[in-house]
């Protein structure tokens, strides 16, 4: 089996530190703004809590008939800290290993991770946004009020805004420098050894 060069080593090595961060900073972040709100609410999800204007939004919220926003309802807040250690585990194991084929297989396990995600977070805001409470004082008839899985989204007078925060961006990061461990050891160190 091919093994990597060191200095591709030391990239993976780093790539699996820098997720040491998403235990100390938010991975998401969920923005909006209204004519009454100009200065904008935030929601900040974190590994295992959500901060920020959470009570102000759970209450906006709660007028048109979405639930209220507590930490209980996300079931994911008991085990992403399990994940979170896999990641950075296998990250340093494929670079103690120094195995391509470790490196190909943590690239696949952070992008299948992300995508796992992104759609565990799709699947909540449909669920938060469509099952609404039929005797909410504000009812708009075929209206639905799922947040933007990326990006920003009108919803009534409320423009939301979701995305990474910084500890997503790490994970982003994460992932760019294991592909960058690919190019490398596929189109640079290969050539170079010829």
């Amino acid at each position: 089996m091919t093994s990597i060069k060191p200095t591709s080593r030391l990239i993976i090595v780093v790539a699996s530190l820098i997720l040491i961060a998403g235990f100390f900073v938010p991975l998401w972040q969920i923005l909006m703004w209204a004519p009454q709100y100009p200065e904008g609410l935030e929601m900040d999800i974190w590994y295992n809590n959500i901060t920020g204007d959470v009570k102000i939004i759970s209450a906006l919220n709660h007028y048109i008939g979405m639930k209220h926003i507590e930490v209980g309802m996300f079931p994911e807040f008991q085990y992403i800290v399990y994940i979170i250690w896999f990641l950075i585990g296998f990250g340093l194991l494929a670079a103690i290993t120094g195995k391509r084929f470790m490196v190909w297989l943590n690239a696949g396990v952070l992008l299948i991770t992300g995508v796992a995600a992104l759609i565990d977070f799709y699947l909540w805001g449909y669920e938060y946004g469509h099952n609404l409470d039929p005797t909410a004082a504000i009812i708009v008839p075929g209206m639905s009020y799922q947040p933007p899985l990326i990006g920003t989204k009108v919803l009534l007078n409320f423009t939301a805004f979701s995305g990474p925060d910084l500890g997503g961006w790490f994970f982003v990061i994460s992932f760019c420098l294991v592909i960058l461990v690919i190019i490398l050891e596929k189109f640079f160190f290969n050539r170079k050894k010829a």
